[in-house]
């Protein structure tokens, strides 16, 4: 895992002020608004995963993730929930009401039950992690997350040696997501990982980005990073955990089979039957860029995949 501290980012690197927002003001605001984050002891500026990419993966030519704006990030996002088109969530969201908020968790455990947003994050603070994240539309973002590893959950509440998945479902409420009046997909939102990749260190559960609480079009309050996969595997505005003996079947594998695999793992040897996916565009930039194998977190996933025919489980 490259772990990336203060000292080895170049003044290059670092993101504009007005980009990046103050922690202290963050703190402040969630204190003020009695969110209860519990974030103000366990920040930490470890800035994780991301980093350089250089060498074979990207054709031998060195790469550095910048962030992507602020402003890029929350404006351009996939959430069909408040509309299908990428600047609907920012205009829509804000009908979402975050709290009060419960994650019900259920099936293959020991601590089944209903858990409250701000009991969890008091009990797991928030670091920072650069991520990747890459939608299949051949388009990417770097990201800030604020979060907690989905594994220290997970540890918790005691799954028995049945749970083999670990599937996820968003808030369902047309009411305060319009979007969910129309029947784009069968709502609810549901996702799913295998249980070796919800253990995973680099598995986020995230509550912010660039210092703030997350914003709602970008899936407040709690939603999943997995930066190896395709962005529509980390399902936001989770409110249901369910341990599984079987394979969920998540939503977009339901509704294109053919476009969408349970999997989701970046793979630029496998093309969207509407595009390809060799290569991406980092929205902020003008140029593309070679798509690398499971997003460029190869050395830390490719072993959860020994053995499988990625074209077939894709």
């Amino acid at each position: 895992m490259l772990i990336r501290r203060p000292p080895d980012i170049s003044e290059s690197e670092v993101t504009d002020q007005g980009l990046y927002l103050n922690r202290r003001q963050f703190i402040r605001k969630a204190a003020a608004a009695g969110a209860g984050l519990g974030l103000a002891t366990g920040l930490s500026p470890i800035a994780a995963c991301g980093g350089e990419a250089g060498g074979a993966d990207d054709g031998g030519a060195s790469q550095v993730d910048e962030l992507t704006p602020h402003e890029v990030v929350t404006s351009y996002n996939n959430f069909y929930e408040f509309g299908t088109g990428k600047d609907d969530p920012a205009r829509n969201a804000h009908t979402l009401r975050t709290r009060p908020w419960t994650i019900t968790v259920e099936g293959e455990c020991n601590k089944p039950g209903v858990y409250d947003i701000d009991g969890l994050l008091t009990r797991y603070p928030a670091e920072e992690r650069i991520y990747r994240l890459r939608c299949v539309e051949a388009w990417s973002m770097v990201i800030p997350w604020l979060g907690f590893p989905l594994a220290d959950f997970i540890d918790d509440l005691e799954p028995t040696s049945h749970a083999q998945f670990v599937e996820f479902r968003t808030l369902h409420d047309p009411e305060q997501m319009p979007g969910q009046r129309r029947s784009v997909l069968d709502w609810p939102y549901v996702e799913g990982l295998r249980m070796d990749e919800a253990m995973h260190p680099l598995t986020l559960l995230s509550v912010g980005l660039y210092g703030e609480m997350l914003p709602d079009q970008n899936g407040a309050p709690i939603r999943l990073v997995v930066p190896w996969k395709y962005g529509f595997k980390s399902i936001k505005s989770i409110v249901s955990l369910r341990f599984t003996r079987e394979m969920p079947l998540n939503s977009w594998a339901e509704t294109a089979p053919d476009e969408y695999g349970f999997y989701a793992n970046v793979n630029p040897e496998v093309d969207h039957p509407r595009w390809s996916q060799k290569r991406e565009r980092r929205l902020g930039e003008l140029r593309r860029r070679p798509t690398l194998m499971y997003n460029g977190y190869g050395e830390q996933v490719a072993h959860l995949y020994e053995g499988m025919d990625l074209r077939r489980f894709f």
